[in-house]
């Protein structure tokens, strides 16, 4: 989509799809000082192509981070239909874990973004509870998991396990945490 919210050509298309990969990989490299001109010479663009479709560094930012939930809620789906639903909630927990330490490299980036007041963030958390909700749904249909926990909560938690993600080996206590929230969610069996 353009700003307009009309579909793009497929050229304009690729461009897009182009720019956001470039600053992607430069972002999540740590490359957050990276100008403008060098993300567009790696997607192998013009510097008046990317402001055609960004009219900012800010914007660009927000259009990768939006790819990234994009891309970690896109996976829900094809969790649910390879594993049991427990264990895609469990795979699931674990991407949003390494999501968070794929976003360290674009922390600095991503204040930017907040900055602006973009709805950018209340849209992707939304667009994470979702993902949540229909993997919880199914695990609660398949009596896997207890009923009286939200997908918020979750949420809510995951988000506490993943404020250390600049602290070094954080990760693998969050996968801890994140095993000890599994079990507590799961349902209990009867004594």
């Amino acid at each position: 989509m353009d700003t307009t919210g009309k579909p793009l050509r497929a050229h304009a298309a690729r461009n897009r799809d182009s720019l956001i990969t470039a600053a992607r990989d430069a972002f999540e490299a740590g490359e957050l000082d990276i100008r403008i001109e060098e993300i567009a010479r790696r997607a192998k663009v013009g510097v008046g192509t990317l402001y055609r479709h960004f009219a900012t560094r800010e914007a660009l930012i927000e259009a990768v981070y939006r790819q990234r939930v994009e891309d970690l809620c896109g996976t829900a789906p094809r969790l649910l239909a390879e594993l049991t639903p427990y264990d895609a909630l469990s795979a699931f927990l674990r991407q949003l874990i390494a999501h968070s330490a794929a976003s360290q490299g674009m922390a600095v980036a991503l204040e930017a973004v907040m900055n602006t007041g973009s709805p950018v963030f209340t849209q992707t958390r939304a667009e994470m509870i979702d993902a949540i909700a229909t993997i919880m749904t199914a695990a609660a249909t398949a009596g896997e998991i207890r009923t009286d926990v939200t997908p918020e909560t979750v949420f809510q938690a995951m988000g506490g396990i993943c404020t250390g993600h600049d602290r070094p080996g954080w990760e693998d206590g969050a996968q801890s945490v994140a095993r000890l929230l599994l079990d507590g969610l799961r349902e209990p069996t009867p004594r």
